[in-house]
Parts: structure tokens; C-alpha cells; sequence
């Protein structure tokens, strides 16, 4: 969320940058609704205070023996104003609330302006893409030889799903084990293990509701609402939440693989095909809890991180700063990781890497406490893949194959497969 202060002393300049995302602001709604809380605002405190003042009254007749029907005609005249004036301010101050938590975050100054992907800018290319005597099969047609299913994954739940069996199972799992090792071991993160289900108000932390509600998975057990998580910075960001932290425990760095659920709302028509881009994927997140005065360079520093599992899979990428039209909600910045993917001869995201700044910690209401002024300020909160496992593992399969369809393991990986080199067809076949 946006800091009121701000919204309330400039909503122009609020405006403006907003406006780079491709976003028009009602400004005339908001002013309305502002000028129409302050005004009932004041109505209901000074309403209390003449309740306060008529029961003091109310207290000192009955020491003296005075009449106190007029007193108490006041203060019921009283009270039933205020509780009009109270609910009057409630349904105000809740529209208010809804519109301001419906803004995204501000463009960091350094982001590309913008109005489509088309505008985003490449920062940097890393690695040489594979260049075949052959023309290279996508994942779906290599997979499926290898134990890729998706006719009984459509069986057990329908499209966007798979099943992977044998050898991919098993490259599944090593992919998942090699990430959390390489940031536990070398970048410093502690891993966690969090819950899939979440409460409303766990999303709404975040900044997936209520903007994003179309994407989520709703699940109702016994009269208690929860959601599918989209992805695990949700519960992991949320564990500060509601706290103020002492300087010396940030900065905050955890790791956590988990299952994410998403809709797809929206992606109709977009990559049916194959793994790309499913209802159920696995994924290592990166999540970083950090000083203010820290997150950006915090920022370089986990998109590094993402990017040092490209490079120790021999995998080429690029890394591409998003412009405004293109961030996500939450973001002030992001950079994408973009995997070269053979047989689509383009890039495709396999990371997204994002500085929040303090949007999430003023849902979450988490903070610091600073040591000049020695008063709790916002936190800042960082997230990014690091990796998306299906991703990956399509990048392994065309990026590793050979002529007859056999998967060439990277080195970094072949310790987790028991130093198997080759992952090869007629051996799935057999099985």
C-alpha cells in the first residue's frame, strides 16, 4: 500500500507516476472521499467528546440531587448521532480504503518508461545460445519419451497439469535440492517450510488482494476460508508481519521451496503447450527483509543469486529490467531472468526479481525500529525466483539434447543424480 500521507498532502504527484503504469487515477473520488472522512472524522470526535462531557454532568447533578432527565434527553440525542455519524464514517473510510489498496506501487526512478513488454530494456546477455546440426525438439515432444504425462494428469485434474515419472521425477527433485543448497550454503539464506493454505488477510499483506483475486485458488474446509498460495513469498514475506524488528536482526534472507497454485486468469490461448505454464508448478523463492536504506543494493544481490543457478547449469539468459507498463502490482522494480529456450528460438521468463520497497510492509504493518529516532519505521521486502523448477527443467530438456532425443545432465547437477551423466529414452522406455 502506498503511504496515505503521501496520497492525502499530493495525490497529483500520485497520479503522475502511476500514470506512467498505464494507470488513471481517480483523483475527484478520492479527494471527495478524503474531504467527506475529515469532515466526519471531526463530526465523531467531537460527538464523543460532548457524550464524555454530558456524563461528567450527568455524574456531578446527581451528587448535588438535580434533575437529570434534560441531561440524559442530551446525551441519548447525542449518542444516536454519534452512532450515525460512526457508521456514516465506516462505509466512507471503507470505499476510501478499497481504492487505495486497488493502487500499485510507484515506479522506481531508475525503471524504463514505457506502455508494453516491447518497451522493456535487456541489461545484460549471459551465455552462448546451443547451436544444433539438427533441429531441436521441443520439451513436450522429448519429454513425453522420458516421463512426461499429460493425459493422466488431464485424467486426475484436468489441462495445466502433468505427471512426471522416472527420470524426470528424479531431475525434479535434484533441480529442487541443488537450488536450496547453492543459497543455504553460498548466499547466506535459512531455509523455511511454510503452510499452502493461507488466510484472506495473508494475500491482502502481500498485495495479491484484492487486485489480484481472479488469479488465486479459493478453498472453503469447515467454514474456514482459506487460498492456494501463488507462490511462497506470500507466507514467507508475511512472517514479519505485525512485528517490529530490532536493527540487528535484519537483514532477513530466507529460501523456501513449495508447490504454487495460480488460475491463469487472463492466459486463455497462452502456452497450452507443455510445462510452461500450469496451475500447479514447484518453485525456490528468495525472500530478503531489509533496511530501507539497503534494498536496493539488496536487489542487485538477489537477482545475482537467481542468476548464479543459470550459470552453474551452463544455461544461456538474459536479464531484462521491466518498464512500467510491465511491473507487477507490488514492485517499484523488477528485473526478469529470461532462459533461452532452443525450440522457441526466443528468451522466456524464469525469474522475476522484485523490490517492494515499503508497499507490502504497510499492509503487513511491519517494521523496524530505527536506531536514530529510536521509532518503528517500515520495512522493506524483496522476493524473486530462484528458480521456477518447471522452467528449468524445460530449459535443461532443449538446451541439453542430443540427436536421438537423450538429455545431457549438467555437471552442477550430476552429484544430486548419483553422477549420472546422460538421461537417455530407451532406458525410460523400458522401465
Amino acid at each position: 500500500m502506498l503511504d496515505p500521507k503521501l496520497i492525502r498532502q499530493n495525490i497529483k504527484l500520485v497520479a503522475a507516476e502511476l500514470k506512467k503504469r498505464g494507470m488513471t487515477v481517480d483523483i475527484k473520488r478520492i479527494d471527495s472521499l478524503e474531504e467527506q472522512r475529515k469532515s466526519l472524522q471531526t463530526k465523531v470526535q467531537d460527538l464523543q467528546n460532548a457524550r464524555n462531557s454530558n456524563a461528567k454532568h450527568v455524574g456531578i447533578a446527581k451528587a448535588k440531587g438535580e434533575n437529570i432527565e434534560a441531561l440524559l434527553s442530551e446525551i441519548n440525542h447525542v449518542n444516536h448521532s454519534l452512532k450515525t455519524a460512526e457508521e456514516e464514517l465506516n462505509i466512507i473510510q471503507i470505499e476510501l480504503n478499497d481504492l487505495l489498496a486497488r493502487l500499485p506501487n510507484i515506479p522506481h526512478s531508475t525503471v524504463p518508461i514505457g506502455k508494453s513488454d516491447a518497451d522493456n530494456q535487456v541489461i545484460r546477455i549471459v551465455g552462448t545460445p546451443p547451436v544444433f546440426n539438427f533441429k531441436p525438439k521441443d520439451h513436450v515432444d522429448l519429454g513425453i519419451k522420458l516421463g512426461m504425462d499429460f493425459e493422466t494428469a488431464a485424467k486426475l485434474s484436468g489441462a495445466r497439469f502433468v505427471v512426471l515419472k522416472g527420470a524426470l521425477a528424479r531431475l525434479q527433485r535434484a533441480l529442487i535440492q541443488f537450488m536450496l543448497d547453492l543459497h543455504t550454503k553460498e548466499h547466506g539464506y535459512e531455509e523455511i517450510s511454510v503452510p499452502y493454505l493461507v488466510h484472506e488477510d495473508i494475500l491482502y499483506g502481500t498485495g495479491q488482494l484484492p487486485k489480484l483475486k481472479d488469479d488465486l485458488f479459493a478453498v472453503t474446509s469447515n467454514d474456514h476460508g482459506y487460498y492456494l498460495i501463488p507462490t511462497a513469498e506470500v507466507p514467507v514475506t508475511n512472517t514479519v508481519r505485525d512485528q517490529i524488528l530490532e536493527p540487528h536482526q535484519l537483514p532477513i534472507k530466507y529460501v523456501c521451496y513449495s508447490s504454487c497454485f495460480r488460475s491463469e486468469a487472463g492466459s486463455y490461448g497462452k502456452d497450452t503447450r507443455g510445462m510452461i505454464r500450469h496451475h500447479q508448478f514447484e518453485k525456490v523463492e528468495l525472500v530478503q527483509i531489509v533496511h530501507p536504506d539497503q534494498s536496493y543494493a539488496a536487489l542487485e544481490n538477489l537477482t545475482q543469486h537467481a542468476e548464479t543457478v543459470l550459470q552453474r547449469l551452463e544455461l544461456p539468459y538474459r536479464v531484462v529490467a521491466l518498464c512500467t507498463a510491465d511491473l507487477g502490482f507490488q514492485a517499484a522494480k523488477t528485473y526478469d531472468l529470461e532462459v533461452w529456450l532452443p525450440a522457441q528460438g526466443q528468451y522466456r521468463e524464469i525469474s522475476s526479481c522484485s523490490n517492494t520497497e515499503s508497499f507490502q510492509a504497510r499492509r503487513m504493518k511491519a517494521r523496524f525500529r530505527d536506531t536514530k529516532t529510536n521509532k518503528p519505521e517500515f520495512i522493506h521486502t524483496l522476493n524473486g525466483s530462484g528458480l521456477a523448477i518447471g522452467r528449468t527443467m524445460v530449459a535443461i530438456l532443449e538446451n541439453f539434447q542430443d540427436e536421438q532425443g537423450n538429455i545431457h545432465i549438467p555437471t552442477a547437477l550430476q552429484p544430486y543424480l548419483d553422477n549420472q551423466q546422460v538421461i537417455k529414452q530407451e532406458k525410460s522406455e523400458k522401465k
